[in-house]
């Protein structure tokens, strides 16, 4: 499960459905829907907001608006809670080891997509997350990303 702290609008085609499909999984799994991934560490943040249904709900919608930016059709109807969440911190230091860690799958499977962001210097959040100073999240596991088709 990767609930990407960037925005939505640098993930390739098949990186967004992955996104719609793994947060849905994710809202199912903080409503007590499912027995499974309910340890994930990924997951911390959306528990540890004040309304963590809220919280992915808000997650949600980013995605079905870029989504729908896009011509796709992500049913709305699947995200159940209707308020919204306030921002949640996200480090700076966690935007970045994503950022390389998207660059590093999108050079593998869809260069021309990751072509459009070259002069990127710094990419926008998720608008869930408002950056703050800091490393990596504690929950990340983090590696280090190796050559074209190391694991990741």
């Amino acid at each position: 499960m990767r609930l990407w702290t960037l925005h939505p609008r640098y993930l390739d085609s098949r990186g967004l459905v992955a996104l719609w499909r793994e947060a849905l999984l994710a809202q199912a799994v903080l409503g007590g829907h499912t027995r499974g991934y309910t340890r994930h560490p990924q997951l911390r943040r959306f528990r540890d907001a004040p309304s963590p249904m809220a919280a992915i709900a808000s997650y949600l919608r980013a995605v079905q608006a870029e989504a729908a930016a896009r011509a796709y059709r992500f049913d709305a109807s699947k995200i159940v809670a209707e308020e919204s969440a306030a921002p949640i911190a996200a480090t700076r230091g966690q935007l970045g080891y994503e950022w390389e860690h998207l660059v590093a799958k999108l050079r593998l499977r869809d260069a021309a997509w990751l072509e459009q962001f070259d002069t990127l210097s710094r990419p926008e959040p998720h608008p869930l997350f408002h950056l703050v100073a800091g490393p990596v999240a504690d929950w990340e596991v983090a590696r280090p990303h190796g050559p074209p088709g190391a694991a990741g």
